[in-house]
């Protein structure tokens, strides 16, 4: 073959381009955008070329659009070459691939891990000899091996792997926010379409020339094509001229063209044609591997006519140019598409997804062993993490269900997953499409309609309603399908209940367990025992989660967070933090966005508890933003309500207590009642930290009273700390020591580690007897379960320095003291480390004063930052998620600590702040 070099014309500076990836040193991507006939394709061919000669190894994928929805094809024809002729490659990554190219069952893992996977491979490869990777058609690749190309480009340096992506500009466009240094394609100019045009065709009179010249538009292929189409239309062979489609777009009036050759084969081999293109079939200058399965028989009049080729690497038949692909399925008739895809999902029997998207486009009725095939892919996308293909299979699934029950099955089905997906509008559409004229939903469609309810409107009491009545009626069906129909109402019916808060609620919710309990899912059972009543029944919680915890390969996304927020409810969410970060980072790009905003929230407040606030603060407002994008208001209210929480016990309460007025306003309305105790919470915390402990006192008892915990109120027992200690502070001795012996007496100490820790510590601080009290806090003290929950065991501390400094045991004391000052330090919770830094100068240990620069609070700092760099209130509002005057207010308490009078002396009191406290750091 000759050198293309010789063959483009006016490409010079995209040469250059791509002989400076070629000879760089070090590893290095690049996007070469344009319209169709451009040349991308032929670019590509050169890349290769050119590095061929210069010593590399090439690897090579194409988009098609027949895979565009399958999860990972484009990945598996770029990589599967690699693992079968270098198995060493895959490494320790080997059961990785395996599973999501379909050959294992396995927990599908994050995109992060696959592109860790991918360039691993791609580096092993490259170890000997260095290695090209193009990819053409990639507007055609698949969402998730798009997203893992771009994350292996943007990490190339110090490698020996270069990369060339080729994107068609008039269609869907996958590597935009790829961040990849890319070339855009423009028509060639006035001479070098001329030079193109003479060179191929010196045979054209001028005024053809003129023609060609004028309706080629610059494009190389219209220029090497319209030649023969003129010629062909001049005798009466073709299609609609080229020449008369002048208001339509070059590429569409390109397959026009094209399909006038089409319509000149034989009905034998045009379908032979049409079934290749079906099966993704390579062109000639897109440089990669025939995944096709599919061996064309007879091609005579193809190449004869132009719309084949004899890829010369290969020795394989190709089409011409991608558009010929795109022409013959398009010329088509729908009966000639469905024979044609009929045929070819016979040619896979065990690939489930290309058998099933075969199928899906080959059957025109209903099909019961069609919709099983399709099924089964369903299940195949859902445990790849492409929740959003699922949808799509099990709706056409239904759509070619015989019978009504499995139809409506099916579309619940569907709709479920889209509502676990984020894909509310699908969601909605699904529901408005299958309600019945009567208004009586089925039990798959009451999920979905509950679902969009409560999350989108929070609306609780409606939701829950409907849920228990479907439930109900339910639990007399033991039908086929039925139970898992009902184990999904279920766990529903327990997350309304758990927002509502409601005993009522609950009880209504607790008479259906015990009327289906013979068919309940153990599972269900035990987040049921989780989120209900730990108080009551959730012992033995811990250890049962991790009995069934210690895998989630098997379990679909949405039962494994079901299961992580019944581990936050056992505070023992620490000990799974690593299962929660891989779900979110494989769910979140095309799986179920749902669950990963409750796995981020669950992630935040792991944070919180732990003691890394600031990530904690990072991790909730990413979960906003992804409230905010998905609409779903119910979850940015409880993102909204822990932020609260965080700012309470920082000190900054004015922040606290706007956020939990703001959730109060909307959860009242609604009954959400579980954050309405959160917001409670928020109150009692900032007035902690502000030291009004009889506002604290009040708050607290609003929760619970005192030797009891409200039944169905998680709060309850996670405030005992708060309300035994606002208690003590304000003189009600009797009450504090009433609520700690109700701890013991409900063996809370047994229901998690954090509950021990309170327990314990609440008993030491109200017990009369010194020694009694020195042995509770050195159980409490001496728990592992400490260091899982630093903020209240330097709570604990602080009351045991403080009641030993009062005791006269001065030396012991300032050694808890220091303990409790060093986390409070840490964490960034303001009160309480003035109050331990204060206790510690009352013991006569010589402390500076506690500083945080100059008094300011974490918040006041950093407002006080943004104003410094030029913002308004409201700028900084927006930011911060705070009002206007709320930064206001703030600005008028932080002028004074600094010693200033105006916002233009902002920034060099913080550096004056700053360089005092330096010194004070290494005292």
């Amino acid at each position: 073959m000759a050198s293309l070099n010789t063959q483009m014309v006016g490409r010079q500076t995209e040469y250059e381009h791509l002989s400076s990836l070629l000879s760089a040193d070090t590893g290095q991507a690049l996007v070469i955008r344009g319209e169709a006939g451009l040349g991308k394709s032929a670019l590509l061919w050169y890349a290769a070329e050119q590095a061929g000669l210069q010593g590399y190894d090439c690897v090579r994928a194409v988009g098609v659009e027949a895979e565009w929805t399958t999860p990972f094809s484009g990945l598996h024809q770029l990589l599967d070459p690699l693992l079968q002729t270098c198995p060493a490659a895959a490494g320790a990554h080997r059961h990785l691939f395996d599973v999501i190219f379909g050959r294992e069952l396995g927990e599908a893992p994050s995109l992060l891990a696959v592109g860790v996977a991918t360039l691993d491979v791609l580096r092993a490869a490259s170890s000997v000899t260095p290695l090209l990777v193009l990819l053409d058609d990639s507007q055609w690749l698949d969402t998730l091996s798009a997203d893992v190309c771009g994350f292996v480009g943007r990490r190339l340096s110090g490698s020996n792997i270069k990369m060339v992506i080729a994107v068609r500009s008039d269609g869907i466009e996958p590597f935009d926010g790829a961040a990849l240094p890319e070339i855009c394609l423009t028509p060639l100019g006035d001479d070098s379409a001329r030079f193109l045009l003479k060179t191929h065709h010196p045979e054209l009179d001028e005024e053809t020339q003129r023609l060609v010249l004028e309706h080629a538009e610059g494009n190389p292929l219209a220029l090497l094509e319209l030649p023969r189409h003129i010629s062909e239309t001049q005798e009466g062979s073709g299609g609609p001229s080229f020449l008369s489609t002048g208001d339509v777009p070059l590429p569409r009036r390109l397959e026009h063209m094209f399909a006038s050759r089409v319509k000149q084969l034989m009905r034998t081999e045009r379908d032979e044609l049409l079934r290749a293109a079906l099966d993704g079939l390579g062109s000639k200058k897109a440089p990669c591997p025939q995944e096709s399965h599919y061996r064309m028989r007879s091609i005579t009049e193809g190449l004869a006519n132009g719309l084949l080729v004899i890829d010369p690497v290969t020795g394989e038949p190709a089409f011409r140019h991608p558009l010929v692909r795109s022409t013959l399925v398009q010329l088509a008739t729908p009966n000639e598409r469905r024979a044609a895809h009929a045929d070819l999902a016979q040619i896979y029997p065990h690939d489930v997804e290309r058998r099933a998207a075969h199928l899906a486009a080959a059957t025109l009725d209903p099909d019961d062993d069609v919709a099983r095939t399709l099924d089964d892919a369903a299940r195949s996308a859902t445990q790849r993490g492409s929740s959003a293909t699922a949808v799509a299979w099990l709706t056409r699934a239904a759509e070619l269900s015989e019978h009504a029950a499995e139809r409506s099955r099916r579309l619940g089905d569907a709709a479920f997953i889209a509502g676990q997906a984020a894909l509310m509008d699908q969601a909605q559409h699904i529901l408005d499409s299958q309600r019945p004229v009567s208004g009586t939903d089925s039990p798959a469609l009451v999920i979905t309609s509950a679902y969009l309810g409560l999350y989108q409107h929070g609306d609780v009491r409606s939701t829950h309603r409907q849920v228990a009545a479907a439930a109900e009626s339910l639990s007399v069906n033991s039908g086929a399908g039925s139970r898992e129909l009902l184990t999904r109402l279920l766990n529903l019916l327990l997350v309304t209940s758990m927002y509502a808060g409601d005993s009522d609620a609950w009880q209504r919710t607790e008479r259906i367990f015990e009327s289906v309990a013979d068919r309940v899912d153990p599972l269900t059972t035990l987040c049921r025992d989780a989120v209900s009543d730990m108080v009551r029944i959730g012992s033995n919680v811990s250890a049962r989660l991790e009995r069934v915890l210690s895998d989630v390969t098997a379990m679909a996304p949405w039962d494994a967070t079901f299961l992580s927020v019944a581990a936050y409810y056992a505070d023992v969410l620490w000990r799974y933090r690593p299962h929660l970060e891989r779900l979110v980072a494989r769910e979140r790009n095309c799986g179920a966005v749902s669950n990963v905003m409750t796995l981020l929230h669950l992630v935040m407040l792991d944070q919180f508890a732990s003691g890394d606030w600031t990530e904690a603060e990072r991790t909730g407002r990413q979960v906003l933003n992804l409230t905010r994008t998905h609409g779903n208001e119910l979850f940015r209210q409880r993102s909204k309500a822990h932020l609260g929480l965080l700012a309470a016990a920082r000190g900054d309460v004015s922040q606290a207590r706007e956020i939990g007025a703001s959730v109060s306003a909307w959860c009242e309305p609604r009954g959400v009642g579980c954050l309405i105790e959160t917001a409670k919470a928020i109150d009692m915390t900032a007035a902690l930290s502000e030291g009004d402990y009889e506002a604290a006192y009040l708050s607290a008892t609003s929760i619970t009273s005192p030797g009891t915990f409200t039944p169905y109120a998680p709060q309850a027992s996670r405030t005992l700390l708060d309300l035994v200690e606002a208690a003590l502070h304000t003189g009600r001795k009797k009450e504090a020591r009433l609520h700690a012996l109700a701890a013991q007496d409900a063996g809370l100490a047994e229901r998690s580690p954090r509950l021990a820790l309170l327990t314990w510590g609440t008993l030491a601080m109200t017990t009369e007897d010194e020694s009694t009290a020195e042995a509770l806090f050195a159980r409490a003290e001496a728990g592992s379960s400490g260091s899982n929950f630093p903020f209240e065991l330097a709570r604990i501390q602080l009351a045991h320095g403080t009641r030993l400094r009062h005791g006269r045991n001065q030396r012991v004391a300032r050694e808890i003291l220091q303990r409790a000052a060093e986390t409070f330090d840490r964490l960034g919770a303001t009160p309480w480390a003035r109050r331990a830094h204060t206790e510690l100068r009352a013991s006569g240990t010589g402390v500076p004063s506690f500083t945080n620069p100059q008094e300011l609070t974490w918040q006041e700092r950093r407002i006080a930052d943004l104003a410094a760099s030029g913002m308004t209130n409201r700028q900084i509002g927006e930011r911060m998620f705070l009002s206007p005057r709320t930064v206001g207010s703030h600005l008028y308490h932080i002028f004074p600590k600094l010693g200033i009078t105006s916002r233009a002396a902002l920034r060099d009191a913080l550096s004056r702040a700053d360089d005092a406290r330096t010194p004070a750091e290494h005292t």
